[in-house]
């Protein structure tokens, strides 16, 4: 109840601050800014629709002689048509009155005005950023010469970016200037996003599920410990999806990554060097390089890894009448490195057509952890001891590629899109597990296990896409999409047991197995404008999936084929008033249980952590549904989200007594089941503003409830529902002589543990793995601070100072219970981090090289400065 109040006062207090509104002038930006960003392309044509080749193309600026006080017209750029009839600005004056003018022999003459206009922005309402971003891009179509010229529509140009972009089915989170996340990767900047919770482990949840992850619209197979935080421009995170995206993952929705992208000629790039207190470094290049058709980017990562944990645990059990307690104090330290390059080219075919190509290979990681425990274990009051030191290592050798095409018409908001996703790679590792029994600190006895294994992963997408516009400010899409991954596993297990000096090998804790898994989809939404102030997007998708697999030791083979499922969506915005808006989406979803859930097969390589797959598991299926209003004050924006799932069938890790194949005694196995339901509902406030010129602010409070009823499997059981509430705090401060600070903070009241979603079997090293349906995490929080100098000529040095954690408050204590059991396990991991990052921008625009198409060496010095 305490922690309800403290939050309820926090959004209260957020409200207040909303209502005091930003300065006057707050983010303003002057009559010259962004003055040469405009982009005009467009095709000549003849009558017929065939190309025109060679056609004179030629953009003129009307300004005033100051001498004879007369209108006259100066060229700013010039060029003649190519082979299929493409002409193509770029960066072109905006506040310039243009003309732009068309002619070839044979031919009547074509002329039309460009006129690019800044918007007319009103007092408390924050404009469309994306709307306004596209304005810089116009095409004039297929101008057909011997026609009567026409006037072309106005441009509008846009100001700053703000923080917080909100769109009918998404909210985007600008983070390209965040400082905490400097020479950090994808993770780091997770932990300052609204919505967002990164756990001990790096996981990422939104509302306590694990949501899918996207990059540039696109799955990926990539984890966000392999993404630079530096090359991030925005994180868009989509709480209920709607037709287009995946069914799958029906608990928490999808986070998309945007990368920076360069839209000017020439070349530029960063360089990013950085060190942590824990002997960790990391060397991060990106270089991009756009002349006329192509855009090319390198990518370079290298991090030296260095992590540090500290953990213990206590769990006892009542087996059959034997009384057993065990516990552990565990030392975790992991060294690692990890080398990522990637290439992409984007080339324009057409003004109209883009082909992309991107790949990485060569890269990879390898890590080495090594953990020592200490184990106390008593049974039926007898207590022995011992020593345990785990020492791994574990390589991964990725490679993929993506491929697309994007096509536009000459009908503004009509495109076609295609995309090829491929992800592959190998993996191998090794441990050996050596466990000292102790007598008065004297070694009794010496038990040692080895594994071995080798693994390989194929992941490949196949998506279609159209888009065309329809009256009313509305959209078709319509779009097909394949999916196909593959994997294969071989791990030999050894056992050289106390008194022996032979290593057996353990079939039964030997995982070997191949499997497929194939989804099928295809979706049509429509969208746009009931009335004036009423906007829509209604939707539906159907998929069907099938999976098969086979296990190398027994040759047993499990498969399976879901029929097509229909997933509808529909979301609706209301506008209030020029600065309120309310919307209300609803939708449906599913999430399938994988291989790795599936097969009846107890691993044992862990003797801590058994394991076992159920084969009777059933896709469990979720309705979501989420009603939000947002009000817009100047540079503020206030949004509050009540939100609502029910799933059937819910997919959740069980804990239960079960006996033990390798000792025939009954033991506790780690399993997963399907829960009756679960239901889960909260409301989310955010809260964002400049508050001062120097100063910016976000504010995140969510307070949720969440249930999970097992009374299908164990009436005796009840997982009492559980309100909680989660918050964060993230300050901007720019301060004079080029200094910046951000002080950021998080809160997570008690919850319960998040529910599994298509995840491995792996559980917290050295412990049982968590049962959603059977704990719950106690409090925690954590507090960070980042320093910035920018030195050089337009800032293109920086120097950053990290501190994460600086309380050493983000432990983990987890507790679980069940039948005959409870535990209670508590995990640290880089506590109060310092990690410093220089980081230098380099580039050149306008290079002499780039002028080749236009006409005369000195017509950009006639441009409007």
């Amino acid at each position: 109840m305490k922690n309800i109040l403290a939050s309820a006062l926090l959004a209260l207090l957020s409200l207040s601050t909303f209502a005091q509104g930003p300065p006057a002038g707050a983010g303003a930006r002057g009559p010259g800014a962004n003055l040469n960003q405009g982009h005009v392309f467009g095709k000549v044509v003849d009558e017929t629709g065939k190309p025109v080749e060679f056609a004179s193309v030629v953009l003129l600026k009307t300004t005033v002689d100051p001498a004879t006080k007369q209108a006259k017209d100066i060229l700013v750029k010039a060029q003649t048509a190519e082979l299929n009839g493409d002409f193509n600005f770029k960066e072109i004056p905006v506040n310039a009155r243009l003309k732009i003018k068309i002619s070839f022999v044979g031919y009547k003459n074509y002329e039309a005005t460009v006129t690019f206009e800044m918007p007319k922005l009103e007092p408390g309402v924050q404009p469309d950023m994306m709307k306004m971003m596209a304005a810089f891009e116009k095409d004039l179509g297929n101008i057909k010469l011997a026609q009567d010229s026409k006037e072309l529509e106005n441009v509008v140009v846009t100001g700053t970016k703000s923080l917080v972009e909100m769109d009918i089915d998404k909210k985007s989170f600008n983070v390209a200037q965040n400082l905490v996340t400097t020479g950090g990767t994808a993770i780091d900047v997770m932990r300052n996003i609204p919505s967002v919770q990164v756990d001990i482990d790096g996981n990422v949840k939104v509302r306590n599920a694990n949501p899918t992850l996207f990059i540039d619209g696109r799955p990926t197979s990539l984890s966000m410990d392999q993404i630079p935080a530096d090359i991030i421009e925005k994180v868009e995170v989509i709480t209920n999806p709607s037709a287009k995206y995946d069914a799958s993952g029906s608990m928490a929705g999808i986070i998309n990554i945007v990368l920076k992208k360069n839209k000017k000629n020439g070349y530029n790039g960063m360089v990013n060097v950085g060190a942590d207190r824990f002997g960790g470094s990391n060397i991060m290049g990106n270089f991009t390089y756009q002349q006329n058709k192509w855009n090319l980017t390198a990518t370079l990562m290298n991090m030296r890894v260095r992590n540090n944990s500290i953990g213990n645990s206590v769990r006892t059990s009542d087996l059959g009448g034997i009384l057993s307690s065990v516990s552990q104090e565990s030392d975790n330290k992991t060294q690692g490195v990890m080398f990522f390059p990637r290439v992409s080219a984007d080339y324009a075919a057409s003004n109209r057509t883009t082909l992309s190509l991107g790949a990485f290979f060569g890269g990879g990681g390898q890590f080495k952890p090594t953990e020592d425990t200490y184990i106390s274990s008593t049974v039926n009051g007898l207590t022995t001891l011992s020593h345990r030191v785990s020492e791994s290592s574990r390589e991964f050798k990725p490679s993929g590629f993506q491929a697309g095409f994007k096509h536009t018409y000459p009908k503004a908001g009509r495109e076609l899109t295609g995309d090829l996703n491929y992800f592959g790679g190998t993996n191998k590792g090794e441990g050996m597990f050596t466990t000292d029994y102790l007598n008065n600190n004297s070694i009794t006895g010496t038990q040692i296990q080895k594994n071995l294994g080798t693994g390989k992963n194929a992941f490949m997408t196949v998506q279609l896409d159209y888009v065309t516009p329809i009256k009313n400010e509305g959209t078709i899409e319509t779009g097909l999409r394949a999916q196909i991954n593959d994997i294969a596993n071989e791990n030999t297990n050894t056992l050289k047991p106390v008194g022996s000096d032979v290593y057996r090998t353990i079939t039964s804790a030997s995982t070997n197995y191949e499997s497929s898994n194939n989804v099928y989809a295809a979706y049509f939404s429509i969208s746009g404008k009931a009335s004036k102030t009423l906007s829509y997007k209604i939707g539906l998708r159907g998929e069907s999936s099938e999976y098969e697999g086979k296990l190398l030791n027994t040759n047993q083979t499990f498969s399976n084929k879901y029929p097509l499922s229909l997933f509808p969506s529909i979301f609706l915005k209301k506008d209030l008033s020029k600065t309120d808006q309310l919307q209300l989406s609803i939708t449906r979803r599913v999430n399938r249980p994988n291989f790795f859930q599936l097969i009846p097969f107890v691993d044992y390589s862990d003797s801590l952590n058994i394991q076992r797959g159920n084969a009777d598991l059933v896709p469990e299926f979720t309705t979501s549904g989420e009603l939000s209003y947002s009000k817009s004050q100047g540079a503020a924006t206030f949004l509050v989200s009540g939100y609502y799932k029910y799933t059937d069938n819910l997919i959740t890790r069980y804990l239960k007594q079960e006996t033990n194949p390798i000792s025939g005694k009954l033991d506790l196995i780690n399993t997963f089941v399907n829960a009756n339901s679960s239901i889960n509902y909260g409301l989310e406030f955010t809260y964002t503003n400049k508050l001062q010129t120097w100063w910016d602010l976000t504010a995140n409070v969510n307070m949720y409830n969440s249930k999970i009823n097992i009374s299908n499997i164990d009436a005796t059981q009840v997982n009492e529902a559980l309100w909680t509430v989660f918050g964060k705090l993230n300050n901007t401060f720019i301060l004079p002589k080029k200094w910046s600070i951000q002080l950021s903070g998080d809160y997570q009241g008690k919850t319960n543990v998040p529910v599994t979603q298509n995840q491995g079997m792996q559980g917290p090293p050295g412990m049982q793995s968590q049962s959603s349906s059977q704990g719950y995490i106690e409090p925690f929080f954590g507090i960070d601070l980042a320093i910035k100098k920018s030195f050089l000529k337009n800032d293109m040095a920086s120097l950053t100072l990290a501190f994460n954690d600086l309380t050493r408050s983000r432990g983990n204590t987890r507790v679980s219970f069940g039948e005959g059991f409870s535990q209670t396990s508590y995990r640290l991991s880089n506590p109060q981090m310092i990690r410093l990052t220089f980081s230098l921008r380099f580039g050149k625009f306008d290079m002499s090289q780039m002028k080749k198409n236009n006409s005369g060496g000195g017509m950009d010095a006639m441009q409007m400065q």
